[in-house]
């Protein structure tokens, strides 16, 4: 398998993450010009924590998103801001939809996350990009 190599000051690495995350009680939301700003904003917060996100897509009640990170970031704690900064901006962005029957929330509490050691990540990229078909 061809590897992309990141370098860091003492080490090379690549380390790549497959991330999904739904949307509370899977209300289909996820569509039109909210999708486009999801995106945006994913994409600012992964740039203030050094990560690139390489792929991302969304479903009407879900995103999948393939990033690569640094050896030294606390993905948990990028997971926790991309999904509460993006829940905030929404919110405040489409007031509309806070009336959706969300209770507060725009992510269900719970995420995956995979290393993509078992699959390459061309398949990886490939299915998150016929997500949407």
């Amino acid at each position: 398998m061809q590897y992309t190599l990141d370098k860091g000051n003492h080490s090379v690495y690549s380390i790549q993450f497959h991330y999904v995350a739904c949307i509370k009680y899977r209300r289909k939301i996820l569509y039109g010009k909210i999708v486009d700003r999801l995106k945006a904003i994913n994409i600012d917060v992964a740039k203030s924590f050094g990560i690139n996100i390489v792929e991302q897509e969304t479903a009407e009640d879900h995103i999948h998103i393939l990033f690569s990170s640094k050896p030294q970031i606390q993905i948990s704690k990028f997971v926790n801001s991309m999904k509460s900064v993006s829940a905030r901006l929404i919110f405040k962005e489409f007031p509309y939809v806070k009336e959706i029957r969300l209770k507060g929330h725009f992510w269900s509490p719970s995420y995956f996350l995979a290393s993509t050691g078992q699959v390459t990540p061309d398949d990886i990229k490939h299915y998150i990009e016929n997500q949407n078909a």
